[in-house]
């Protein structure tokens, strides 16, 4: 007995429409857990910049504010370790016992910023900038300790923020004004904003305690015992998906519009974080 035999010439157009459906659904799916894996790579990593960048700022910043007002010799006099200064192209006028004033923008920019002197502790010290602070080269004082060095190696430092309009390419810099060839020199960059404030004492220079009321200012004026700052970082745009509270908190407390206005234009969905602390000048109190 013959049997039949039957050739199959290929796929039906039912059965290639159905295999075209179930790859079509796989194709979606994989692509979509892609694209979330993406957004959240994305997001975490932008994250992880803003914190790193926040915890180097923090340092830095604390660091150098707990400098100031240091003295070699603890039973000199804070008037005689810190005669008054005149003002220079970037800081205000320093008066007698301060450690701190307020630092002078560039003409027609948004920075903002402050300064500070101390003595250094030792001829080893670095500055800033990455150099050796000013020493005479024939004293020694700097080599002996608790004792107080000349007058000429005080150190005197600018530490600013220069905005930008792309938020992330704001840069928190400083300069050694004592040092040899003063340059400003960046920190880190990624600031969007930056505020300083200040909290002074008592006209009188022996009366250490702050004021009784509103110690704090924006202006860096009279002796300030204590500085506060708060930073606003931000990643690069398209970084984020829905609102962010963070912004939303920061612009509510902006009071310049100018600035504000810089800020909203270049927000962009960018991923922000807050750096912040408050530093009591320990060398000013008594």
């Amino acid at each position: 007995m013959m049997l039949k035999i039957t050739r199959q010439r290929g796929l039906s157009m039912v059965e290639l429409l159905v295999a075209l459906a179930i790859s079509s659904f796989l194709i979606l799916g994989i692509t979509q857990v892609y694209i979330d894996n993406k957004r959240n790579y994305v997001f975490q990593q932008s994250q992880a910049n803003n914190q790193e960048n926040t915890r180097f700022a923090e340092f830095a910043l604390n660091a150098w504010l707990n400098k100031a007002g240091y003295r070699r010799a603890p039973d000199q006099a804070l008037e005689d370790a810190f005669p008054t200064d005149a003002a220079s192209a970037d800081c205000d006028a320093f008066i007698k016992g301060a450690a701190v004033t307020g630092f002078i923008a560039a003409a027609g920019t948004k920075e903002v910023g402050v300064c500070i002197r101390y003595q250094p502790a030792s001829p080893a010290e670095l500055d800033c900038q990455g150099d050796a602070v000013k020493t005479i080269s024939s004293d020694t004082k700097l080599d002996t300790p608790f004792v107080k060095p000349d007058d000429t190696e005080l150190v005197v430092m600018a530490i600013k923020f220069v905005p930008d309009a792309e938020l992330n390419k704001g840069t928190l810099q400083c300069k050694n004004l004592s040092a040899t060839k003063p340059a400003f020199v960046e920190l880190i960059d990624g600031v969007a904003d930056m505020q300083f404030e200040f909290a002074t004492g008592e006209s009188d220079l022996f009366e250490k305690k702050l004021k009784a009321t509103t110690p704090w200012a924006a202006t860096a004026t009279g002796l300030v015992r204590a500085v506060r700052y708060s930073m606003l970082l931000a990643s690069r745009p398209n970084q984020r998906d829905s609102d962010s509270k963070i912004y939303t908190d920061w612009i509510a407390v902006v009071s310049d519009s100018a600035n504000k206005a810089r800020i909203e234009a270049g927000d962009n969905r960018r991923v922000y974080q807050l750096a912040g602390s408050t530093q009591t000048l320990r060398n000013m109190m008594p």
